[in-house]
């Protein structure tokens, strides 16, 4: 899998680069800036990127907002995002721009290689990796009235899981239940938020959006 990587910090960005091409990825391109990034990148030339949220000259968003371009260029380009800290209006705004090949991921995370990534080839792969950091602050902020209210913690904790991009046999390994359990929370949580086998879409990304758009 050919990479991009956009990080402002020179020690990060070489971390990522050392780390990436051990476990098999191609870096094929490197910056400490995303507008150098959208100039160099033509749709072909990679198959994914990882960036900072924020970069020079604002630190604010470029980093977002340089994903958002490179997904409006190539549809559904994979893109993780990596923010030092949570900052869910982001994470919102990237799953705006569609529900396949998006990830939100605080950089602590980095640290964990495996998870890590594990993260990365998820997204690569069209799925959709939500921090759980993330997922705990936007719950803590729902209204009482928003169906994700009404979902157990058994459910809650499982949706974190799906919203993760954890599959059927990985949350019941996590959770330590059987997975014919797993899949009766995950269709309680579908039909408590309201998402019908009728929905066209991915039901599990789907309530990954609900949960973090209501």
């Amino acid at each position: 899998m050919r990479l991009l990587i956009a990080e402002d910090d020179a020690l990060l960005r070489a971390g990522l680069e050392l780390l990436l091409r051990g476990e098999g990825f191609d870096v094929v391109g490197s910056w400490d800036n995303a507008d150098d990034l959208l100039a160099a990148f033509e749709p072909g030339s990679a198959d994914g990127a990882v960036l900072d949220v924020r970069m020079p000259p604002t630190f604010t968003n470029e980093g977002l907002r340089a994903a958002l371009e490179l997904r409006s260029r190539v549809p559904d380009f994979p893109v993780l995002v990596l923010s030092a800290y949570v900052e869910d209006r982001y994470a919102s705004r990237l799953l705006a721009s569609g529900a396949q090949g998006v990830g939100y991921l605080l950089k602590e995370r980095v640290g964990n290689v495996g998870e890590f990534v594990d993260g990365l080839r998820r997204v690569a792969a069209g799925g959709t990796v939500m921090d759980p950091e993330v997922i705990a602050q936007l719950f803590s902020r729902r209204s009482n009235q928003d169906p994700i209210r009404s979902l157990t913690p058994r459910e809650f904790e499982v949706l974190g899981l799906v919203a993760e991009g954890l599959g059927n046999t990985a949350i019941a390994s996590a959770i330590s239940v059987s997975e014919t359990a797993v899949s009766k929370h995950i269709g309680n949580i579908f039909a408590k938020l309201g998402l019908a086998q009728s929905d066209s879409g991915h039901r599990r990304v789907l309530a990954t959006l609900a949960y973090l758009r209501s």
